[in-house]
């Protein structure tokens, strides 16, 4: 189930986006340090202010972090996505597809890995209860 933040209008808080994504607000901040995200805004007083695309965007970095991507690597990823869907060259388009590419075989790796230890798991447990599977 989606939890549901504050909306000041139609941006949300770091503290609101932190909890929504399941990220940190150093993890946040320094995302925004490299450049990975940034804010859409600030408040009068000064708080960073994000959309909902700024807030998907955490969401897909941190989705793509289990399979090992590196954040320079995600930053290209997030920026020809970025471009090619805006139409501005095919270059970004073609950068996109390889670095999807890249991150499809490592998904294909880790599928493979995963059932490799399940595999392992369901020996030790028929060796435990002496059936054979």
């Amino acid at each position: 189930m989606r939890e549901y933040v504050a909306v000041i209008d139609e941006h949300f808080q770091i503290g609101e986006v932190a909890e929504s994504v399941g990220l940190s607000l150093r993890t946040i901040r320094y995302y925004e340090e490299i450049g990975l995200v940034s804010p859409s805004g600030r408040s009068e007083g000064g708080f960073r202010l994000y959309t909902e695309s700024d807030i998907e965007r955490l969401r897909l970095v941190k989705a793509l972090k289990p399979i090992g991507m590196s954040l320079e690597t995600m930053g290209e990823l997030l920026e020809a996505a970025n471009q090619a869907g805006n139409g501005r060259s095919s270059s970004s388009a073609k950068r996109l597809e390889e670095v999807l590419e890249v991150a499809r075989h490592r998904c294909d790796e880790l599928e493979d890995r995963l059932h490799q230890a399940r595999d392992a798991l369901e020996g030790l447990s028929s060796k435990k209860t002496g059936r054979r599977v």
